[in-house]
């Protein structure tokens, strides 16, 4: 039995080496990608869950010619959010009739709080944790 293995030769240190750097460079490369995904797969939640309360708004503003007595609170039971969403996420709407509809995420969120997504009315696009890379405070989002 000891014959057959006195012939066989293992990897040399080397080799061994080489294999581990091509891993760390292809490591190194994968991870940021997956990270981005991974943050623009959590703003979709938030991006889904403005859609929904936008078009709250929209109905309630072509019903009654305004949106001054609708509030966010009578948004959310309107737009039948999921639990998992109300707790990931608090809402806020700026204007009226609305200019921005503002996601801020909670503590109960993966990616931590105070990650920020939103969709501006004028853009006509979302902006925000996972979409861009703009940083704004909260405190320059609303002026």
């Amino acid at each position: 039995m000891f014959k057959y293995l006195k012939n066989q030769k293992g990897f040399s240190l080397i080799e061994l080496m080489v294999v581990v750097v091509i891993i760390a460079i292809l490591a190194a490369i994968a991870v940021p990608i997956y990270m981005n995904y991974v943050r623009q797969a959590r703003s979709t939640e938030a991006q889904s869950a403005i859609a929904a309360i936008r078009q709250t708004y929209r109905v309630r503003y072509q019903t009654y010619g305004t949106t001054e007595r609708y509030d966010i609170e009578a948004s959310l039971k309107d737009a039948q959010l999921g639990n998992r969403t109300k707790k990931n996420w608090e809402f806020e709407v700026v204007g009226n009739p609305p200019k921005k509809y503002i996601a801020t995420s909670t503590v109960d969120f993966p990616a931590g709080e105070g990650k920020l997504v939103w969709y501006d009315v004028d853009d006509a696009e979302y902006h925000g944790y996972g979409i861009d890379d703009e940083t704004e405070s909260e405190e320059e989002l609303l002026d």
